[in-house]
């Protein structure tokens, strides 16, 4: 998902109570022990997308999968996850029981009819018991702004373009409530960040991005343009306005020239927030080899997967991981 993707896991492992409390019934008792960080998953297959948690003090393991769509081979990919999973906890500790494990795919956009609130993969034969795994659906844009609010935080808020009752009213007050309710200007910074990056998935077609753009800006000045990820967004969106007021006759050549054009400012918008990633882990910026090597790594294997390395790999071995030859999945 790109920069969906990059930005929703860095807010998660910010807060990962408040993604927690979501999913959690209440009236538990609900202790976050931390994210999964297993010593026998390769960087291909990392785990780190599971929380360990102690509910009512038994152990019990969240998955949370974000997904652009609930296209068809999700079921495959929660299944493949589950098992690599599991086993990295079971080895993990040997002897000891595997903790019970809840699967929940959070999907940011699709189908205007209401998605099933779970899934499943079975690989059962044809007529025989189910076998396999069920996971939990959470259609977070079939959400209105007022459910995404009732979830008790700005983590959530951060979701507010993607609901179906989203106007420009309604997220002048959720600017206004991200402003009041993140503890830092990096945080707010950050929640902002999430937000325009949901605005411009616009699963129902609001068409909110440059209102929102300005309310940001009426009050953080300058802040987004300032903010790489973000700047290109405006840019983009800025772009897609013209678009509209253009006739429909374009040609090949032109519309091939604009796909290049875009898939450089997505790419150079990865590097800008990879890039500072980088930064915070090893207290310099990438040089030029290292940035490349960055870009080449999140086309071969995915954004999702280089952030993985830059925020879990020491100092020392993400600059060797870097100068190797990148292989593709």
């Amino acid at each position: 998902m790109g920069d969906a993707d990059i930005t929703l896991r860095h807010l998660a492992r910010r807060r990962p109570g408040d993604l927690v409390r979501a999913f959690v019934p209440e009236g538990h008792c609900t202790e976050v022990l931390g994210w999964i960080d297993s010593q026998v998953t390769t960087i291909e297959r990392r785990v780190d997308k599971a929380l360990r948690l102690r509910i009512d003090g038994e152990p019990r393991v969240l998955h949370i999968e974000f997904c652009f769509a609930l296209r068809d081979d999700v079921p495959d990919r929660i299944f493949e996850y589950l098992g690599f999973l599991f086993t990295a906890l079971r080895l993990d500790a040997p002897g000891e029981p595997v903790p019970p494990i809840e699967s929940v795919v959070v999907v940011l956009s699709g189908r205007r009819r209401r998605l099933p609130a779970t899934g499943q993969r079975s690989t059962a034969w044809p007529g025989r018991p189910f076998s396999g795994a069920h996971f939990r659906i959470d259609a977070v844009y079939q959400h209105t702004i007022g459910e995404l609010r009732a979830r008790g935080s700005v983590l959530w808020l951060v979701f507010a373009p993607l609901a179906r009752n989203a106007t420009a009213a309604a997220l002048r007050e959720v600017v206004a409530e991200i402003h009041a309710g993140a503890a830092t200007s990096a945080e707010r910074a950050e929640l902002y960040t999430a937000l325009l990056v949901m605005a411009a998935i616009d699963p129902w077609g609001h068409n909110l991005m440059k209102e929102l753009v300005d309310m940001v800006e009426d009050k953080e000045e300058g802040l987004l343009r300032r903010t790489p990820i973000i700047g290109e967004l405006i840019i983009e969106a800025e772009r897609r306005g013209e678009q509209r007021g253009e006739q429909r006759g374009e040609q090949r050549g032109e519309q091939r020239g604009e796909r290049r054009g875009e898939q450089r400012g997505e790419e150079k918008a990865i590097a800008e927030l990879l890039g500072r990633l980088f930064a915070r882990r090893i207290g310099r910026r990438p040089t030029a080899e290292e940035e490349r090597s960055i870009i080449e790594r999140a086309r071969a294997i995915g954004p999702g997967e280089v952030e993985d390395a830059l925020l879990d790999l020491e100092s020392e071995a993400l600059v060797r991981w870097l100068a190797e030859p990148v292989r593709s999945s």
